[in-house]
């Protein structure tokens, strides 16, 4: 698979710099665009910040220039927290997507949003105070109505970013499995299928 992978808030940290290399040692391409002009941060706070002065349409302006060269590879796209909000923009506005890859976050759909069949996997702590239980049935309504073909897998008592192993939200055993889950995601037939 193709797969373009988005940072979250804390920005393109050595966590993503990981996970895009355990994909491409499962024998995937991978690309993780810096939307952050190589901003990080150890504080989700600041990370915010300066998402906000950076504004949603210039980080999502920055995401599809990111993506649209690869766009005809038929990209899996995939984030982890804000990165996950991205990819889904992405992925619902791009028809030739094979694949949208969910790791701690959602986003808003617009409500003409409509895919065909498109496989999306969400992997998400158990409670998270970001994805609150009645926006994550929401979430799950509007995604199949899109006429998306979505599995969610929560784990309990994990923290938010609970795949990063440099942030107090880590947890091993849940990110081991979340791994496990999301290749199994991308060997699945979808590579096989036609574009969408």
């Amino acid at each position: 698979m193709n797969v373009m992978l988005f940072h979250s808030t804390y920005g393109l940290r050595p966590a993503v710099h990981a996970a895009a290399d355990r994909l491409r040692a499962a024998g995937h391409e991978v690309w993780t665009p810096d939307l952050f002009d190589g901003r990080t941060f150890e504080d989700v706070e600041e990370g915010m910040e300066f998402k906000e002065r950076l504004g949603k349409e210039e980080l999502l302006r920055r995401a599809v220039l990111a993506a649209a060269p690869y766009s005809e590879r038929h990209l899996v796209y995939a984030g982890f927290s804000l990165g996950a909000s991205v990819a889904q923009t992405l992925a619902l506005g791009d028809d030739k997507a094979r694949g949208l890859l969910l790791l701690h976050g959602t986003s808003d759909l617009a409500p003409n949003a409509s895919v065909d069949d498109l496989p999306v996997q969400l992997h998400i702590a158990e409670p998270d105070p970001f994805e609150t239980e009645d926006w994550l049935g929401s979430w799950y309504l509007q995604m199949r109505r899109a006429g998306a073909d979505v599995e969610i897998h929560r784990y309990a008592g994990a923290g938010h970013l609970y795949t990063d192993p440099d942030l107090p939200d880590y947890d091993r055993e849940a990110a081991e499995a979340t791994w496990r889950v999301a290749l199994g995601f991308l060997a699945s037939p979808q590579e096989d299928q036609p574009a969408r």
